[in-house]
């Protein structure tokens, strides 16, 4: 049988909300957490992010972790799987039962032995731009704005009728299907293309043991109603970068943060040091992306004058390209850039979240990370920004264009989500869309939506028309 695009979607948006834990329980790491206090500095308008050691690793072997691996083990049976949605296509050259499976899910034996479809990384870091699969390009055409809560009970069903709670698929489903059950109410965006992983993290921290992340049935931290949004930034970025997330909190080693901040998650710690061990391969491979090039030609003329534009005004925050190439990791203070600010204050900023973190697993042992909450949002390198659309930190602002011009955003817009180079806009630098009068759909990106804005970062106002095309025009070239 075969599932209609609806339903497809639902089942890829249902495995990309995993953030798996299981009852097994393993002695905590004895090692010392990083205990740095939380405290109030004054109001600095730039500040420098210093860097952390990060773990060497082998790319081609982290490649194939990321593809192949088990860093969530449980899911849906293989044969059900692809009885819903049938064979999708190898862009990844993927062999054996993989083969079969599209490139944002992955068949793993469950550790009772049974295959399974699970999410894996490229859910929400890869995408397709103009027909090509760009691994390391943010997803920003996802819907995790529908509700999970009103559908997981049929799969849970299915599987009941299929093979029964006392089989060993339905063993091997299980703590998928509580992992959902967990979250599925305290995740749902307002719109389409933007992403909550960062509240799908805090939502799953309440129900496991900081210690040994064993998992908890009922939840122990206060969590939040809200769900701010985040635009998925692009992985090429991350080589330059100090710290992670937008707001620049997440600080140390970078492999042992994404395990538990990019929803890969761990049954219990012993199943954390292995995928710990594997992420340094990981974290090389992510380090070895480049920014796609641009498609089109470019007006060498209108790029020169522009490369001055940006290094007069773009440059100290958000570095130098070239043969100078620098990036000065830069924290801007939300009062000088004045874009939304909900992002800063919740998710990875909520202090519950922070001190679960900061004293727990992840924070042990010589790779420790945590988090160092900040009043401010990093300036990110550019490196192929043109491909990075829509743009700020919350996907607000639909082109380059748009975000050059404060005064012509558009407060309601609505783009197609399609990825074809018909859908793209090489004028504008951006997606194509339309400007709205009403919202209530998902479809629409409405700006008044706590979280959503797109105010701020009003740089560009103060340039003339013809500036602008100029400073466009090199920005393509990055």
């Amino acid at each position: 049988m075969y599932m209609s695009n609806k339903n497809y979607l639902f089942l890829s948006v249902l495995l990309t909300l995993v953030f798996l834990s299981s009852c097994k329980k393993d002695s905590p790491i004895s090692s010392n957490s990083f205990e740095e206090p939380i405290v109030e500095e004054p109001i600095e308008k730039f500040k420098f992010i210093p860097p952390s050691s990060q773990r060497n690793g082998d790319p081609d072997a982290g490649y194939e972790y990321l593809v192949y691996g088990d860093y969530i083990d449980s899911g849906v049976p293989v044969d059900l799987f692809l009885g819903f949605t049938g064979q999708g296509s190898n862009r990844l050259n993927r062999e054996g039962d993989n083969a079969n499976i599209r490139y944002s899910e992955t068949a793993v034996t469950a550790p009772n032995g049974q295959r399974v479809v699970t999410s894996n990384c490229l859910t929400c870091h890869a995408q397709t731009l103009n027909g090509q699969l760009v691994i390391g390009l943010g997803n920003a055409v996802a819907d995790y704005s529908v509700d999970q809560a009103t559908n997981i009970n049929l799969v849970d069903q299915t599987l009941t009728l299929l093979y029964g709670q006392e089989s060993p698929e339905w063993e091997a489903y299980e703590p998928y299907s509580r992992g959902i059950h967990a979250i599925a109410d305290d995740v749902i965006t307002e719109v389409r293309g933007v992403n909550s992983a960062d509240k799908l993290a805090v939502t799953l921290s309440s129900h496991i043991n900081k210690h040994d992340l064993s998992w908890i049935e009922e939840p122990q931290l206060p969590i939040s109603e809200e769900v701010i949004p985040t635009d998925v930034p692009a992985w090429w970025l991350l080589k330059k970068k100090n710290s992670m997330f937008y707001g620049g909190l997440g600080r140390g080693d970078f492999a042992r943060i994404m395990i538990a901040s990019n929803g890969l998650a761990a049954s219990d710690s012993t199943k954390a040091r292995e995928i710990d061990n594997n992420f340094d391969d990981v974290l090389a491979y992510i380090f070895s992306l480049e920014a796609p090039e641009y498609p089109e030609g470019i007006d060498a003329l209108r790029a020169l004058a522009g490369e001055n534009l940006f290094n007069e005004k773009c440059a100290t925050c958000h570095g130098l390209y070239g043969a100078n190439e620098s990036y000065p990791n830069l924290l801007v203070s939300v009062e000088e850039v004045g874009t939304d600010p909900y992002l800063v204050s919740s998710n990875f900023g909520y202090s519950y979240f922070v001190d679960w973190y900061n004293s727990s697993w992840f924070s042990k042992g010589k790779n420790a990370a945590y988090l160092r909450p900040e009043n401010g949002y990093m300036a990110p390198p550019l490196d192929g920004i043109w491909a990075t659309a829509p743009y700020l930190h919350n996907g607000s602002v639909p082109t380059l264009d748009d975000l050059l011009n404060s005064t012509q955003r558009p407060d309601k817009w609505k783009r197609s989500f399609g990825t074809a180079a018909s859908e793209y806009d090489h004028e504008k630098v951006g997606w194509k869309y339309t400007i709205e009068s009403i919202t209530g759909s998902s479809l629409i990106y409405d700006t008044s939506l706590p979280g959503y804005g797109n105010q701020g970062h009003n740089y560009g106002d103060d340039l003339m028309e013809e500036e602008r095309k100029d400073l466009i025009e090199y920005l393509k070239m990055l």
